[in-house]
């Protein structure tokens, strides 16, 4: 049974007023989350206008946490101006905010609209591919910034539900998420870092040739950095450790962890470690999130180059 959004509150011990933001492009079960949300205590408003946010929680303060819907078709919705709000909400007094981002793969999304056959808000007069596609690239900035990320490609709406109850119930049903990520020192760590590893000791693929344009992703750059006699020990150790204290952080009623590696242009090293890790607890049972910050960045900077130069006609 779900605890009350009063107990919620409590389950975070010196927290503010939390505040988890819904978004993901349409058709990836942004409804089906924010409903979930609200059967478990949460105050829910869906599509609310960012403009009204501060007013909202200027208010009168709430005893219970509130998830807001946000998508493209907020009347004021911007990339910027969601950015904007996530960066003005992480420096208010006794707000706790969150970003729950739902995400499905392009196909999926095309498939779900074939089924409902409804219009994609982004391409009301055209097929719902072209607006999957659009919205998609508006987004990318936004999702390299998700607290925590669900792929819903091969969940039903029930799974998701139950995969929303697992991680934001009370403490009689959490299932702490985890993040994972990698990142370049050369830009300095992630926020909101509860770990951070150094892989720059590692040997480098950045200088053979042939793997110098991949990345950690790619079993070539992988088996490459496994050949240094250090890797295995170093992979094992930081293991037992992680191991060790996800368990006794969840007991203490922590939501969420986020664990970093980095190394010097957060491409090969860093990217690896963080995948053999990930894959490695989403086996043991864990909610596991991969983020690769400098990927990400590189990929929403090609998203608004394709942006530039090919404008969306209405």
């Amino acid at each position: 049974m779900a605890t009350s959004g009063s107990d919620q509150q409590a389950d975070r011990p010196g927290a503010g007023q939390r505040v988890v933001l819904v978004t993901g492009p349409s058709g990836a079960g942004r409804s089906t989350a924010i409903n979930a949300l609200e059967d478990l205590g949460f105050e829910a408003i869906d599509n609310l206008p960012l403009s009204m946010l501060p007013r909202l929680l200027d208010g009168p303060p709430l005893n219970r946490p509130l998830a807001l819907g946000l998508d493209v078709r907020n009347r004021d919705f911007s990339t910027n101006a969601l950015i904007e709000t996530i960066d003005r909400l992480g420096t208010t007094p006794n707000v706790d905010p969150e970003l729950l981002y739902l995400d499905s793969r392009p196909e999926v999304l095309e498939r779900r609209y074939s089924e409902t056959r409804r219009r994609h808000p982004m391409a009301p007069a055209e097929s719902p591919d072209i607006g999957i596609g659009r919205e998609i690239d508006l987004l990318v900035p936004i999702r390299a910034r998700a607290d925590i990320l669900i792929d819903t490609s091969d969940l039903s709406p029930h799974e998701l539900r139950a995969e929303i109850e697992r991680m934001f119930a009370g403490a009689g049903g959490r299932h702490m998420a985890v993040t994972i990520n990698s990142f370049s020192y050369k830009r300095g760590m992630p926020r909101g870092m509860d770990m951070v590893m150094d892989c720059r000791f590692l040997r480098n693929p950045y200088w053979e040739e042939s793997l110098r344009g991949l990345d950690g992703r790619d079993p070539r750059v992988a088996t490459h950095i496994a050949t240094d006699p250090r890797e295995g020990a170093f992979f094992e150790k930081v293991l037992d450790l992680t191991k060790l204290l996800l368990p006794a952080y969840s007991d203490e009623g922590k939501s969420h962890f986020a664990l970093g590696f980095g190394c010097t242009g957060g491409q090969h090293r860093s990217v690896a470690m963080a995948e053999k890790l990930g894959l490695t607890l989403a086996k043991d049972g864990w909610q596991v999130s991969i983020r690769h910050r400098e990927l990400e960045r590189h990929d929403a900077s090609l998203s608004a180059g394709r942006l530039a130069t090919s404008p969306i006609s209405n």
